[in-house]
């Protein structure tokens, strides 16, 4: 099974209107429709992007009948849906995901490298020449701006992902103004929250990332990893040195502190009355090949990946979408990186 080869014009101009590389007309009329129609509520978006794309086979899509080479050194577990199992290695997202949905069949048909993901998943269409598209935390902080500190991202933005071009995480052609803000020097919570997001990478940022929300920060993009080629992260390739992440990093470090932090951030926004404000959302930009490579680690895939969305507004205990027998091709609802943004 090959990677999919690129098609440069597969973003069509439908697409290009309905998702946040808008420009700047569609920006008037979505300001104006703001000032027309205003919302009934603060909405607010915790989007938590899981660098380097996470396998869905040993995350959200698990195959427990495939062969070993395909499902690799996972088993799955029952979850609070009835029927639906996930990976061993999220226990804490099992006992919730009745308050979620789960999306089986993200996908598209561009170059198979992180680059493209993100910015297909971030402004919902790639970059052209020398223009860049905004992402979609930029139009927002564009239309309601005056609301105070709109768009933030922990810890910055993604610095080594192998590729030296635009990732899609800024305001691009809008211009500096709108990028987002970098937080700094932000109040320590207590003791007994940091044990519970857990006192490492994932769950301080998840944690900031609800101290921001609280505060009145409208968007908050979280990059649990920002370098792909140096330290530990969700690409696991397994081939040191240019890729270190090998499937023992993945079941032993990665997926259990995203457990624990993600996990915790559901409660903690259930307890302060922010979940029914704020949409989460945990995705890749990129899924993993359904057959593990010779390091015994997964090379990218676009044919195919999961993500989890929560929160406001998003229909709970849903699964959406459905690969084969190796997670590797969609046979139910494939659903483009542009619909994610666009529903944003």
């Amino acid at each position: 099974m090959n990677p999919p080869t690129p098609h440069p014009d597969s973003v069509s101009r439908r697409d290009f209107l309905r998702v946040g590389g808008m420009g700047v007309v569609g920006l008037k009329l979505a300001e104006k429709a703001r000032d027309m129609h205003p919302a009934p509520k603060p909405r607010n978006c915790i989007f938590i992007q899981l660098a380097g794309g996470p396998s869905q086979l040993e995350t959200f899509d698990p195959k427990p009948d495939a062969p070993r080479e395909i499902r690799g050194p996972l088993r799955s577990i029952q979850t609070s849906i009835p029927s639906i199992a996930i990976s061993e290695s999220l226990p804490g997202i099992a006992q919730r995901l009745d308050q979620m949905t789960v999306i089986r069949s993200l996908h598209h048909e561009d170059a198979p490298i992180h680059e493209t993901g993100l910015q297909l998943l971030h402004t919902g269409r790639l970059s052209r020449g020398n223009v860049r598209y905004p992402s979609f935390g930029s139009v927002i902080k564009r239309i309601y701006g005056e609301e105070g500190e709109s768009f933030a991202m922990l810890p910055g933005p993604l610095i080594n992902t192998g590729v030296n071009t635009w990732c899609g995480q800024g305001a691009g052609f809008l211009g500096e103004e709108f990028d987002p803000v970098i937080p700094s020097n932000l109040p320590e919570e207590r003791e007994h929250l940091q044990v519970a997001y857990g006192q490492h990478r994932a769950g301080e940022l998840l944690l900031q990332a609800r101290q921001l929300i609280e505060r009145g920060t409208r968007v908050v993009v979280v990059n649990l990893y920002d370098d792909l080629l140096d330290k530990t992260s969700w690409d696991a390739h397994a081939q040191p040195p240019h890729s270190p992440t090998t499937m023992r990093d993945i079941v032993e470090k990665v997926c259990p502190q995203f457990d624990q932090a993600f996990s915790a951030l559901i409660d903690d926004l259930k307890e302060r009355g922010l979940f029914e404000q704020t949409i989460v959302v945990a995705a890749g930009e990129i899924g993993r090949h359904p057959v593990l490579n010779s390091f015994g680690g997964r090379d990218h895939w676009t044919r195919a990946w999961s993500c989890l969305v929560t929160g406001d507004g998003i229909p709970r205990g849903q699964v959406i979408g459905a690969t084969d027998a190796s997670a590797a091709e969609i046979i139910d609802r494939p659903v483009r990186l542009s619909e994610l943004t666009a529903s944003l």
